[in-house]
């Protein structure tokens, strides 16, 4: 038999030391959770550490901010659990992640867990030392995961959550990009165009003896003025931009800059059920978790991502604390449409919330992915048009007035 030294949660989320003698580490590890005890760290009584490799000794790590992009959480997080889920004790999933974290800044994140968590603090406490890394939510489900026992399902259903959110993000990327660099592109053309090419035909029109067309004096001024004032065009979108910027940082600059994308023509639907899938997939994980449910109202209003949903979702913490049903106030809100409300009251009816929020938040994801891929036959006619409008006309006021001369001389 060999004694073995070990540190737990309850299912309080009190620490709990010990030792306890066992055959082997597999026996020691039924034992405690046949006890509802979730494994922080395990080793023989002797004190024989395991060699932890290069954790805590690269200089560039140790310089490096602690930080974490969205797929490296995503592997750590699903790495994390498969790890607790085999028995591994939490340290030890943090000292194999840290050995295998690729950038120094995700290596600087596990060295900082590994180290709180060595010295007796809960993992969600340890990752408030790390805010760039882990986000309010992802700390909240932790939190609940060790009140619970049920560290290695949360972690996964966290996993599935962070999976499901990435790709909602990269459809959501791949439905701007499109259009961002087709308009990029037509206004680049119209630029070289007005700039490098009008200027040429001025002296061919001062040689013909008639009178040039509207459309043709309009473009050869705006060509003169763009090749002479370039820089107070380009001060002039500097400014707007920063000045939208800056006001898209106030609260009141925010809602209307939120309220005017879910107004926009072909994007607006799109950003809605964008909205109603990450609202309705937090909400549903949160619950599920064992977070409570003013936490996950905060939450979900802060990583709404729209400010018309957080107004929303506030309204309903507030009826919630009244002792109201939390549907109430959503039907006020212009971005819940009238199913989605009845769903969530007969779900508090029910008891069910948890399970119908899931089900709207599968009906959504699988809406925007055909919004997606309907996207780009809608704006296919729109982008046609405008480079139709931006290139056509230049290109049709440099030859009409020749064409014009041609025809005379034909007549002739």
């Amino acid at each position: 038999m060999t004694t073995f030294k070990y540190a737990a949660k309850d299912a309080g989320g009190k620490t709990v030391e010990g030792t306890i003698e066992a055959n082997d580490r597999e026996e020691v590890l039924t034992e405690l959770r046949s006890k509802n005890l979730v494994v922080m760290s395990l080793e023989k009584a002797s004190g024989a550490r395991r060699k932890k490799g290069k954790v805590g000794g690269g200089v560039s790590s140790g310089r490096a901010k602690p930080n974490a992009t969205r797929m490296e959480l995503v592997l750590f997080t699903r790495q994390l659990a498969t790890m607790v889920g085999a028995g591994l004790s939490l340290l030890e999933g943090l000292e194999v992640l840290a050995e295998q974290a690729e950038t120094p800044s995700f290596k600087a994140t596990c060295e900082i867990l590994i180290r709180e968590v060595r010295s007796g603090a809960d993992l969600s406490s340890a990752m408030e030392c790390c805010p760039k890394a882990f986000e309010e939510l992802y700390v909240s489900m932790v939190k609940a995961a060790e009140v619970s026992g049920q560290m290695d399902i949360i972690l996964v259903r966290l996993a599935d959550y962070l999976e499901a959110a990435e790709e909602l993000r990269r459809e959501i990327k791949s439905a701007m990009t499109y259009p961002v660099i087709s308009m990029v592109l037509v206004t680049g053309i119209t630029a070289f165009l007005m700039i490098g090419i009008v200027p040429g035909f001025r002296q061919v029109f001062d040689s013909l003896d008639s009178e040039l067309p509207a459309i043709t004096k309009f473009t050869l001024a705006t060509s003169d003025v763009m090749r002479s004032y370039w820089y107070i065009g380009v001060g002039a979108m500097v400014a707007l931009f920063g000045g939208l910027s800056a006001f898209k940082k106030t609260e009141q600059g925010a809602l209307l800059y939120d309220k005017a994308f879910l107004k926009m023509p072909v994007f607006g639907p799109l950003f809605r059920k964008v909205a109603l899938a990450r609202f309705s997939r937090t909400f549903a994980t949160l619950i599920r978790s064992g977070v409570p449910i003013m936490g996950t109202l905060d939450i979900v209003a802060d990583t709404s991502g729209n400010r018309v949903v957080s107004e929303a979702v506030l309204a309903s913490r507030e009826s919630v604390r009244a002792g109201k049903m939390l549907s109430e106030p959503l039907e006020h809100s212009p971005v819940f449409p009238p199913l989605v409300v009845r769903m969530i009251a007969i779900g508090e009816r029910s008891g069910a919330l948890e399970t119908l929020l899931e089900k709207i938040a599968e009906f959504y994801d699988g809406q925007v992915k055909a919004a997606v891929k309907s996207l780009t036959s809608l704006i296919e006619p729109i982008l046609i048009t405008v480079m139709g409008v931006m290139v056509g006309g230049v290109v049709l006021s440099v030859f009409m007035p020749i064409l014009d001369v041609v025809g005379k001389l034909s007549g002739k």
